[in-house]
């Protein structure tokens, strides 16, 4: 089992940055695929950006490529996500997905693991 709890949302308004984190526990994170995902109201869940195990290889969603970046930092079970520029579509609750696997991907059912998520918030 893998336990995960993010952190750093908020309200904030158009052309703001935030920053994302999501802290695991309970098996070793190095071992774990990250994904950050999103949900607008009314909205079905979509992928936001992924990363490999070692923090090596990152991908990321049309709509946030060049804006937002996936981290993580290994020695602190942690996983980040950058958000720049931020837009008022970019308004959702934000949730971080871990799985036991040698190759993220852009599909929900890839995550076995899921947080609560946070809510962002992006006034005009």
């Amino acid at each position: 089992q893998v336990q995960l709890v993010e952190s750093g949302g908020g309200l904030v308004q158009a052309g703001a940055s935030l920053r994302l984190s999501c802290a695991a526990s309970g098996r070793t994170f190095s071992n774990y695929v990250m994904g950050w995902f999103r949900q607008a109201p009314g909205k079905e869940r979509e992928f936001v950006a992924g990363i490999s195990r070692d923090g090596g290889r990152t991908s990321y969603a049309d709509s946030v490529q060049g804006r937002f970046t996936i981290s993580r930092d290994n020695a602190k079970n942690t996983v980040y996500l950058q958000m720049d520029n931020l837009k008022p579509e970019d308004t959702a609750v934000y949730c971080c997905a871990a799985d036991y696997a040698f190759r993220y991907t852009t599909l929900e059912t890839g995550y076995a693991y899921w947080g609560q998520g946070t809510q962002v918030t992006v006034s005009s």
